[in-house]
C-alpha cells in the first residue's frame, strides 16, 4: 500500500512538472512574432508604427536597402493585383497577385532560392509568403514597407512596359498617405 501511494505521488509530481514545461514552451512560442522580429527602421516612423500594428511578422523581413543590394540574386514577386502591378512595380518583379494567387504558377521555382515578396505595405505579401512557406519554399522574405518604402527610399519603379515610372498605385487614398516622395504621383 505504501509503495503504490508513493508511486501515485511521484506520478502526480512528474505530471505537474511536464505540464509546467509544456506551458513555458507554449508561452515562449506565443511571444515570438511581433516582439521578436528583426527590427528594420523605415524612413517614416509613423509608417513603421502602422506596420507594427498590421503585420504578424510570421515571415523573415528584408529591408529595401538589402533588396536593392541583392536585386540581381533574388526572385521578386509582387503580390498586388494586376492593375496595381501594371501601373508600376519594382524592376525585375514577377506578378503573383493576391486574390487569385496560385502556388502552382511558381512550381518551377527551386524551393531553396531566395524569394522576396512585396505588396503596397507588406500585409498581402506576408499572407502569400506564408502560403509559399507552407508549400515548401524555404528561403522566403517579406519586404518590410514593401513598394511604398521602396519609393520613399528613392529607388526607381517601372511600368508594365519596363520604362521608369513616376506613378504608383496606392490601393486607396487612405493608404496613399504613406508615400512620402512628393515626386511620385498617386493613383487609386
Amino acid at each position: 500500500m505504501v509503495r503504490s501511494n508513493w508511486y501515485s505521488v511521484m506520478q502526480h509530481k512528474v505530471f505537474k512538472y511536464v505540464l509546467f514545461i509544456i506551458c513555458m514552451l507554449s508561452l515562449s512560442c506565443c511571444k515570438k512574432g511581433k516582439s521578436q522580429h528583426r527590427k528594420i527602421e523605415l524612413s517614416n516612423p509613423n509608417f513603421n508604427k502602422k506596420l507594427e500594428s498590421l503585420l504578424r511578422f510570421s515571415i523573415p523581413l528584408i529591408s529595401v536597402h538589402e533588396l536593392n543590394d541583392q536585386i540581381e540574386d533574388v526572385i521578386i514577386i509582387d503580390t498586388r493585383e494586376e492593375g496595381e502591378y501594371e501601373v508600376s512595380h519594382i524592376p525585375g518583379a514577377q506578378h503573383g497577385g493576391y486574390k487569385n494567387f496560385d502556388i502552382n504558377n511558381f512550381g518551377g521555382l527551386p524551393k531553396q532560392n531566395k524569394i522576396v515578396l512585396y505588396c503596397s505595405v507588406g500585409y498581402r505579401s506576408e499572407k502569400i509568403a506564408e502560403k509559399m512557406k507552407a508549400a515548401g519554399f524555404t528561403n522566403v522574405y517579406n519586404l518590410y514597407g514593401s513598394i511604398f518604402e521602396w519609393v520613399n527610399s528613392g529607388y526607381s519603379i517601372v511600368d508594365s512596359s519596363g520604362k521608369k515610372a513616376d506613378t504608383i498605385h496606392t490601393y486607396s487614398k487612405k493608404w496613399g498617405k504613406w508615400i512620402d516622395d512628393s515626386k511620385i504621383k498617386k493613383t487609386y
